[in-house]
């Protein structure tokens, strides 16, 4: 199924004119927090579903992780074995670039700090990258994974993930923008250098931190 080239071409001419900055593309530095919501977003009910228009259907029968690069111990687990892995709960708020945010979304899934845990990434692991089964891409530094709310989720609100929100398997990582958290989970690499993902590479911010407005790479 071809991707949303119309989707694609809109949000590439976003990044160039800076949609939803504060100050005619001047990135503010907001880091307080004194807020939950960052700025220039709203709160909104549900959760909207906003993507490539590509929603690769892949069974848990059939679906596979992979994680390898940098590290010591490379794996690649299918569900059940996924499944195995300490599952735990969390509740966290989601942000989108496109400027809607949604509060107090409960996951379920494994912590990204027990991959770490289980594969060992070498000392010279700084940065991690993320492949969807759409062939999605993108990428963060490994420090922004560590945090205890970063899960490869496979439920929202007490019900396993739906195809069009990244179901069975998507990352979840409140604390950037949604982009980040790439959906349809399918290889893990843990890499040295950094490397620009799908978004990244069409004008979108690498860091992407709500509480910057950081949205673009300016």
């Amino acid at each position: 199924m071809p991707e949303n080239s119309r989707l694609v071409a809109k949000k590439e001419e976003w990044a160039r004119k800076g949609r939803g900055l504060l100050e005619d593309g001047v990135m503010r530095d907001t880091r307080q927090r004194s807020s939950r919501l960052p700025p220039g977003q709203h709160k909104t009910k549900g959760w909207p579903v906003l993507d490539l228009g590509i929603h690769p259907t892949v069974a848990t029968a059939d679906w596979t992780l992979t994680i390898k690069g940098c590290i010591e111990q490379p794996v690649t687990w299918d569900w059940d074995a996924f499944l195995q892995q300490p599952q735990v709960k969390s509740v966290s708020d989601f942000h989108c670039v496109t400027t809607w945010s949604t509060f107090d979304n409960a996951w379920e899934g494994v912590r990204f700090t027990h991959i770490v845990e289980t594969v060992k990434p070498k000392p010279e692991a700084g940065y991690v990258f993320f492949t969807s089964y759409d062939d999605y891409s993108t990428n963060l530094p490994l420090s922004i994974c560590l945090d205890d709310d970063v899960l490869l989720t496979r439920s929202w609100n007490g019900e396993p993930l739906s195809v069009e929100h990244g179901g069975p398997l998507r990352m979840i990582v409140p604390n950037v923008y949604a982009w980040k958290g790439a959906k349809w989970l399918k290889e893990i690499r843990f890499m040295e250098r950094d490397r620009l993902g799908y978004w990244e590479n069409r004008g979108y911010s690498n860091t992407g931190d709500p509480w910057m407005d950081d949205r673009y790479a300016l």
